[in-house]
């Protein structure tokens, strides 16, 4: 099963045994005379050089491993036992085919890999910059892109898109390319197209969909440089049998996601809940005390919100609700946070304000936004909010007392919030 070889002091066969066809596909006769170094995946042959000058010098070398280029183009990993005869200056050595080995040992690693970058990574794309990693490992890539299918939507989102130095331009080719694997479910491989004609050779591509219990959530698509050997079937089954395990991390991050936004943001309003509100609150004091800057906090609570609910149902009151989350966002500055409290009440964190009249300035641009009325069916509804107001230092120390003094300043100016008029036409 293995192979005997004799290479001279330049490096060529004189001789192979026959087990070489079955390593490396050429018959002993194509061999012969062929330097051994042109035969040599390029990654591997400054090392190998190293080790035959070794060899020669008298080293034997007997657990010697580098790749080589077959025929057919695959690469076959070697392990080599090799000693250099000084009475007939040549190289004798034994060649071990240890692919299957080394394949098996590179799969089970690439699989553990994965399964620790599933729990460690901080986001998705953190994940998929180490499954770009991993897989880049295991076969050539020149790029490498992922494609999710949003089920809400029924589209594709290209979250990755990178090659080895980082994120690269949006190619239309592995958008589409993606797009078909995911609605066919198929693996695709595509070689090179041949040069002619004054065209370039295109790239190979080798793609695979995600797929779990649920059926498709997106693909992986990789693509290398048309002047290699293209993908094999073989590349193709082992990017299969990676994939599995990649579509189970994915997964695994996107249910921790939706998990997490769940625990920490109002599934009607999208706004930061409670617990986010009081994280957020905290960090936001830490900071203002150290730096001796000023806050403030707005309490918004929505006047005779019940009447909505009984007059247009929950449906109604939940419209109200987003829009009044809508047009609070719009009042306020991307480092400020809107929370909803729950039921129609609302906290607005104001996070480094010069002056107390600019909580004040707020609460007036907040009043003149709710004040558009809203259509509700046949009903046009004028929202009208009671707000408190809470400044720091002047109102308290801490989150508590200043959420305290918010919510009896927010009681102590309610009003009549919400008024009732007949059907007005509807806007064209």
């Amino acid at each position: 099963m293995d192979a005997i070889c004799v290479v001279d002091r330049d490096g060529r066969f004189i001789h192979v045994s026959a087990a070489g066809e079955r390593i490396f596909g050429y018959r002993p006769e194509e061999m012969i005379g062929q330097p051994m170094i042109d035969m040599v995946l390029p990654e591997d042959r400054a090392m190998t050089l190293r080790v035959a000058a070794d060899i020669m010098a008298g080293q034997a070398q007997p657990h010697f491993e580098n790749r080589y280029i077959r025929k057919d183009g695959k690469v076959v990993h070697i392990m080599w036992s090799a000693r250099w005869s000084e009475a007939d200056q040549v190289r004798v050595a034994v060649a071990r085919d240890i692919t299957e080995r080394k394949q098996a040992e590179a799969m089970q690693a690439a699989l553990f890999a994965i399964s620790e970058a599933a729990h460690a990574a901080e986001d998705p794309v953190a994940l998929f910059r180490d499954i770009h990693l991993i897989i880049g490992g295991l076969l050539p890539v020149l790029n490498f892109s992922v494609a999710l299918y949003q089920e809400r939507t029924g589209q594709l989102s290209f979250p990755y898109h990178a090659d080895a130095h980082g994120p690269v331009p949006r190619d239309a080719a592995a958008e589409s390319l993606c797009d078909e694997i995911v609605r066919s479910g198929l693996p695709l491989l595509l070689p090179p197209a041949l040069e002619g004609a004054g065209v370039d050779a295109s790239p190979c591509w080798l793609g695979v969909p995600l797929t779990t219990q649920k059926g498709t959530i997106g693909a992986v698509l990789l693509k290398r440089d048309a002047a290699g050997a293209g993908y094999s079937e073989q590349d193709l089954e082992l990017l299969q049998f990676v994939s599995i395990q990649v579509a189970t991390a994915i997964e695994r991050k996107q249910l921790y996601a939706r998990q997490l936004r769940a625990a920490h943001y109002d599934e009607l309003t999208g706004l930061p809940n409670r617990a986010l509100l009081f994280e957020r609150l905290a960090i936001t004091m830490a900071r203002t005390r150290r730096q001796k800057e000023r806050m403030s906090l707005l309490y918004v609570d929505l006047d005779k919100f019940k009447q909505v609910n009984d007059t247009h149902g929950h449906a109604g009151g939940d419209l109200l609700l987003k829009e009044v989350a809508r047009r609070l966002l719009g009042c306020v500055r991307d480092t400020d946070t809107v929370a909803r409290m729950g039921g129609d009440e609302f906290v607005v964190l104001l996070e480094n304000i010069q002056l107390p009249e600019y909580a004040l300035a707020i609460t007036e641009k907040i009043n003149a936004a709710l004040s558009e009325p809203l259509q509700l069916g046949e009903y046009l509804v004028d929202i009208e909010a009671s707000i408190g107001i809470a400044l720091y230092p002047e109102h308290g120390d801490d989150t508590q007392q200043l959420l305290q003094y918010a919510d009896r300043a927010m009681y102590a100016v309610k009003q009549n919030g919400v008024v009732f008029r007949h059907p007005r036409p509807r806007p064209a």
